[in-house]
């Protein structure tokens, strides 16, 4: 047994049995012999660190860090013992000054004096220590590292677009000489920045260097510039006991020693910019590459790289590639559904990969079965050090506190993403903080940047920090989903109401956005809707009748930003099915304008399902003030969705629970929307009834606003009926009555109603004229949705009446407003009347411009009727410009699409035009039986311009078909539809009609 004492700076070493034959030197001296002490002394530490029992270099610093402190010279760099004590162990180089290695030698020796074994004299003397140390510290080093660059994996595959940007610039003859890549942990920086090394080795012939910085070393401290530099000094041939003491002075030095030489420089897993600053050659013929999970924005003059994860098909051929097995056919899919559930990031593909390989027995599907529906995939991706927990963990732990609350909660939002705002709610922190920390977790790669201010969470990022925040109390995690849930209900509402963003305008809340524009609101609105849907079966969810009322509400605000929100209801797509609306497809422009049944009404669809869920678990005489607010929020979802016999079932329970309770005024207000609902179902007698009881029951109780709502749903049904007259005398009561209250906003939403009763009783003058008077009460209160909208309806109105030099002017008006305020469907709806009018202009290539527009359009919102009209123009377009193939092929598409869609009147339209370039081909019998399918269905609607069409269309063939008679007939009834609506058709129709009567004179 041998004691070991330190004493100040040197060793008293007892021996209770020393056996020692010859002076130590000489000792030195015969063991180096002709091989190096330096490698001498590598090899004689490393029995030391046996003989102490093999501890952790951490535990070994951690034990002499006093020790370092006591022999550490002034103003020497603090660096990183570990990164030191590696490389003595492995002889990349030795102890410039004994003093700094004593201490360890000191802690290694009393590890192992505690253990049984005896240690050798060469080991336990400090003289011989010092005798070695002297030797190989004498030794003369020349360059001994040329390459020192990671082995590059055979089984990397993909990012070839990434592979070739940074060729591109830091190959042979570009002047880049820094690139940098960054990205979340696992994602593959490291693997991607060694292939490219080894693609660029040869042209650094000087040398190919790579330096672990260890930031995200688990059990490691970061590796410090005055540690690497030395290790770098050393590789480049400088003596050890040559190296400065000073970080500045090995900087320099390191600078001087690459200079005019072709140096490639490895940096992996950098900290910041001020950890590889010193190390960064700046002779140009170098070139560094730095791996960093952080964005190292700070880095002058380098080239960054964002990394992404793996493309699919990339992932699946990873997971070949490493699992061994290739099976094809159907294990493709279950391939593609595994590294989908790993998010296509590499770490996580690869571990798991790595476990079907070395478990022969499974299959697949299995894997597949156990990974794929677990709810736990960070637990099976868990395999010590390198798991991806353990990844995320190095990261979240670098965060400070205030930054790792604000990253778990992110994982309460149930949203895809998330902005500041909503952060700052969620957070109870100021905007200001909220911003700062996202841009700390985007820096550091913990969240994504989808669109500018908007993030979300990787798949397995957002389950680890679930797995976090799931420690927290449960009160702070309902407390803060409260506030988030809150959040987007008042936002959304405020949103949603033109007066009361008026009221917000130039004074925007710091924890709210600016919505005082309509086009704000509306892009807001667009943004968050399926946030909103996330929240509201968040309050399902928790059974929060009152949130999830209020959310539904918000939700169905939106389509009071489209335009005059309430001609979304009273021109329903279903009235023109029914046949109740007159032509120029009123009701299709107004489902056109205001969004289409994939971009809203299957929103609505959802809410409606999940407020009718959670009422059948809320116990009717629990709270009936409140059921009856949750039962008008479903029925208005339900009425948006076109689910008319349902939302009339739960108006109707509505009706009754403010009867029993003695709410006249509610009760009213549910009478006012079961007669919308009720006429909606085609019960047009039922409906009067109850809108003859709302009115006088809003009278009863004095409340004007509601009276006149009744009577615009009154006057709206009369209409319907066909009673035109006692329709305008209803609705002129309610514009008399919107004055006398100065509400322009509801007067003018009266008078494109008016506008409508007067185009269903084909008075186009009056139908324009009330128009006009609406849009100037929309100009006048500055509402730019209603504008949109009332343009774009003139523009059509003056088409129809052949007025096109003035519908092109209203049209493109229209369309400025739309794109201003980012309404898209009113953009598309537009670009079709302009696309039509330069038709009938004889401006084909514009017009089939206007149209293709139109069609990108309503094809990136799920417009399908839509979209089947604008393929309808263009196709007509192209086929008048000469390209009748392209024409034809275009139009049966379009017919294709409007059946789909069950949206008539591109039907109709669409069929005449066929008709038409069938009868210029000279085959009658086919243009007749396309014609006549086209009048069968305007007939029904009726469609009156598109009736006299068809008609005028079926007398053309006729008369070439030798029928005179039957195409004398149909002309007529024709030129009397014409006629009837005013269209500048009769006079040509007319013409022609002369010319079929036998003595030439038209009758």
């Amino acid at each position: 047994m041998r004691l070991i004492h330190f004493v100040g700076r040197s060793f008293i070493v007892e021996f209770r049995a020393v056996a020692c034959t010859m002076p130590v030197v000489d000792q030195v001296t015969s063991e180096v012999g002709d091989s190096s002490a330096r490698s001498l002394f590598s090899a004689r530490l490393s029995q030391l660190w046996v003989a102490a029992g093999n501890p952790t270099l951490q535990r070994i610093a951690d034990a002499t860090e006093g020790r370092m402190r006591a022999t550490r010279a002034s103003g020497r760099g603090r660096g990183s013992l570990v990164q030191r004590m590696s490389d003595w162990r492995n002889g990349r180089s030795v102890p410039s000054r004994f003093e700094t290695f004593e201490p360890v030698l000191v802690t290694l020796a009393q590890l192992a004096g505690g253990t049984s074994r005896s240690l050798p004299r060469e080991l336990s003397s400090r003289s011989a220590w010092k005798d070695l140390w002297e030797a190989a510290i004498a030794e003369p080093t020349q360059l001994t590292v040329r390459t020192a660059l990671r082995r590059d994996l055979d089984t990397f595959v993909g990012r070839d677009a990434e592979i070739g940007r940074i060729l591109d610039v830091v190959g042979p003859g570009r002047v880049v000489s820094i690139h940098t890549v960054d990205g979340m942990p696992g994602v593959g920086k490291t693997a991607l920045v060694t292939h490219v090394a080894h693609l660029l080795a040869k042209h650094y012939p000087d040398g190919q260097f790579c330096v672990e910085l260890h930031t995200h070393t688990p059990g490691q401290l970061p590796a410090e510039p005055f540690d690497v530099l030395a290790t770098l000094l050393i590789d480049t041939g400088i003596a050890a006991d040559r190296i400065p003491d000073v970080v500045e002075a090995r900087r320099d030095l390191w600078r001087n020693r690459v200079a005019g030489k072709r140096i490639l420089l490895v940096l992996d897993d950098a900290r910041d910019q001020a950890q590889i600053e010193p190390l960064l050659p700046t002779w140009p013929g170098c070139l560094t590459l730095v791996t960093s999970r952080r964005r190292l924005v700070a880095l002058e003059g380098a080239v960054p790289l964002a990394l992404g994860t793996l493309a699919p098909d990339a992932a699946v051929e990873l997971f070949y590639l490493l699992a061994q097995r290739r099976p094809g056919g159907s294990g493709d899919a279950v391939v593609a559904d595994i590294v989908r559930a790993c998010g296509y990031l590499p770490l996580a593909i690869a571990l798991l990969a790595g476990r079907l390989a070395h478990h022969p027995a499974w299959t697949l599907a299995e894997l597949a079965m156990e990974f794929v529906h677990t709810r736990n995939r960070l637990g099976e991706l868990d395999t010590g050090e390198r798991a991806v927990r353990a990844a995320f963990t190095t990261s979240y732990c670098r965060l400070s506190p205030a930054q790792q609350s604000v990253f778990r909660r992110l994982a309460l939002h149930p949203g895809l993403d998330i902005d500041a705002y909503a952060v700052a709610a969620l957070n109870d922190i100021p905007l200001a903080i909220a911003r700062r920390a996202l841009e700390d977790l985007y820096t550091d790669h913990l969240i994504e940047e989808s669109v500018f201010g908007r993030y979300r969470l990787h798949d397995l990022v957002h389950e680890y920090a679930r797995h976090l925040v799931d420690e927290d109390p449960a009160e702070d995690r309902t407390r803060a989903v409260g506030r988030l849930l809150d959040y987007y209900q008042a936002t959304a509402f405020s949103a949603s109401r033109p007066q009361r963003r008026e009221s917000l305008r130039g004074s925007a809340s710091a924890t709210s956005p600016d919505l005082s524009t309509t086009a704000a609101a509306l892009a807001w609105m667009r943004t968050e809707r399926s946030n909103l849907l996330a929240c509201l079966q968040v309050a399902v969810s928790n059974e929060d009748l009152p949130r999830a009322c209020s959310l539904t509400n918000a939700l169905l605000g939106e389509l009071r930003l489209h335009g005059p929100w309430q001609a979304a209801i009273f021109l329903n797509h279903r009235a023109v099915a029914a046949g109740q609306v007159g032509d120029l497809n009123f009701a299709g422009r107004s489902a056109q304008d205001f969004g289409s049944p994939t971009d809203l009404a299957d929103n609505y669809s959802v809410a409606a399902d999940l407020l009718q869920r959670m009422l059948k678990s809320h116990d009717p005489a629990d709270n009936p003030e409140l059921r009856a607010a949750a039962l008008r929020a479903l029925a208005v979802a339900q009425l948006q969705a076109c689910d008319y016999a349902n939302a009339a079932d739960a108006a109707r329970e509505v009706v009754e629970i403010h009867r029993r309770l003695g709410n006249g005024r509610a009760e009213a207000s549910a009478l006012d929307l079961l007669t919308w609902l009720t006429h909606l179902s085609g019960d047009y007698t039922a409906s009067i009834t109850l809108a003859h009881q709302a009115v006088a029951l809003y009278r009863e109780l004095g409340i004007r606003s509601g009276e006149v709502n009744a009577l615009c749903s009154l006057g709206w049904v009369q209409c319907l009926t066909g009673n035109h007259d006692e329709a305008i005398g209803t609705l002129q009561q309610v514009v008399v009555m919107h004055r006398n209250a100065s509400r322009p906003a509801d007067l003018a939403f009266t008078q494109l109603l008016l506008a409508c009763v007067h185009y269903a009783a084909v008075d186009l003058p009056g139908a324009i004229g009330q128009l006009e008077q609406s849009l100037a009460l929309y100009r006048e209160i500055g509402n730019s949705a209603g504008q949109g909208y009332i343009l774009g309806f003139l523009a059509s109105l003056q088409e129809w009446v052949g007025n096109l030099t003035t519908a092109i002017d209203l049209a493109e008006l229209a369309l400025g407003i739309h794109r201003e305020i980012g309404n898209r469907p009113g953009q598309a709806s537009t670009l079709n009347v302009l696309g039509k009018v330069r038709c009938e202009l004889g401006e084909y290539r514009a017009a089939a411009e206007a149209a293709q527009q139109a069609r990108v359009i309503y094809a990136s919102i799920g417009n399908v009727g839509g979209e089947s009209e604008a393929l309808g123009n263009l196709g007509w377009a192209h086929h008048l410009e000469g390209d009748t193939a392209t024409g034809v092929e275009q139009l049966n598409a379009a017919l294709t699409l409007a059946r789909a869609a069950h949206y008539p009147f591109a039907e109709i339209v669409t069929l005449n035009r066929l008709g038409a370039i069938l009868a210029e081909s000279d085959d009658y019998q086919r243009a007749l039986a396309t014609y006549s399918a086209a009048l069968h269905l305007a007939l029904r609607r009726p469609l009156l311009l598109e009736q006299a069409r068809a008609l005028e269309g079926t007398a053309r063939c006729r008369a070439h078909l030798g029928d005179m008679a039957g195409a004398r007939v149909d002309l007529r009834a024709a030129i009397g539809v014409y006629e009837e609506i005013g269209a500048p058709n009769a006079i040509t129709a007319a013409g022609k009609l002369a010319d079929l009567h036998p003595d030439g004179v038209s009758d």
